[in-house]
């Protein structure tokens, strides 16, 4: 299990279910502040429904989450199926909604919230898409701009689902380095992945969801041949870049 006396974010005795049915239990440990932590397992296994009792958007059946960290502070980044792409909004404005949780979303910009918002689409190679409507988008290009996006909240904890399905290579370099500088920075990070790769590049620490249970384990652990086809498997297990339970 991992345990980290200053982790902000921690998980005691946690039992969920969604509807009438128990989902996960007796889900126990603290998500390291600075590091990337996976969780994996097969379709079903629990992983958005922990997902959303610790953005707050399901009620534990027993159990807690302790999270220290601001609502306005907790990003979370879902699989882009969840997008409305018939929406219309330009890559500028998706990145500057960035600033609605802590700012409001009524109030308008100043000339420090665009700056910011232009140094982020910059750091990210999307500035010459920062007037193009997300549907005109490709699958790397919308993922950026979401990443931008939780930049410029500023968040503390960010959730992330899949974020490199259907995105191109350049775009997963991108955000892997970025990703990597923002734990750096002391960011609390929770990324479902389903391929050991993207495991190996970024992952500190893992939790494993399985059968309604959760373990911990090192990315080392995942290295063996046995280990690293048990989680290739879970990618084929109703389908890999689907929602899971």
């Amino acid at each position: 299990m991992s345990t980290h006396a200053h982790s902000r974010l921690r998980l005691r005795d946690l039992h969920l279910a969604q509807g009438h049915r128990m989902v996960l239990e007796h889900i126990e440990g603290d998500v390291r502040p600075g590091a990337i932590t996976a969780l994996i397992g097969p379709n079903g296994a629990g992983k958005s429904t922990l997902i959303q009792a610790i953005m707050g958007e399901l009620r534990p059946v027993s159990g807690k989450v302790e999270c220290s960290i601001a609502r306005e502070r907790r990003a979370w980044l879902p699989q882009q199926l969840a997008l409305d792409l018939s929406f219309p909004m330009s890559v500028e404005e998706l990145v500057m909604t960035g600033t609605w949780p802590s700012h409001g979303a009524f109030k308008g910009y100043c000339e420090a919230h665009y700056r910011k918002g232009r140094d982020i689409m910059a750091r990210l190679g999307i500035s010459h898409l920062a007037h193009r409507q997300l549907g005109e988008l490709s699958g790397g290009q919308r993922q950026r701009a979401l990443i931008g996006r939780t930049l410029m909240q500023e968040a503390e904890l960010l959730l992330l689902d899949e974020p490199f399905a259907n995105v191109d290579r350049d775009t997963i370099d991108i955000l892997v380095r970025i990703l990597r500088q923002m734990a750096d920075d002391g960011m609390t990070i929770l990324i479902v992945l389903h391929d050991m790769d993207h495991l190996r590049r970024l992952a500190d620490e893992v939790l494993m969801l399985n059968a309604g249970h959760g373990q911990w384990l090192a990315p080392s652990a995942l290295q063996q041949p046995m280990a690293s086809a048990n989680l290739m498997s879970f990618d084929t297990a109703g389908g890999r870049h689907v929602g899971t339970a």
